[in-house]
């Protein structure tokens, strides 16, 4: 599923927080959601800076 997402890192940040947003409570359960591991999503936008915030449920 992760080749389905945004190839750059930048929409993919935007799409992955939005989602985060407006229709999950945690990065667990939009993984579980889309079937992909939070170990691909969180590696692919470590690459830009940024690493999941558990108490605000959005990539920093």
């Amino acid at each position: 599923m992760l080749r389905e997402l945004p190839s750059d890192p930048y929409m993919l940040l935007s799409f992955i927080n939005t989602k985060l947003r407006d229709n999950y409570t945690s990065l667990a359960e939009l993984c579980e959601d889309l079937d992909i591991t939070q170990s691909e999503l969180t590696a692919r936008l470590s690459t830009i800076g940024y690493s999941y915030n558990p108490s605000l449920n959005k990539f920093v």
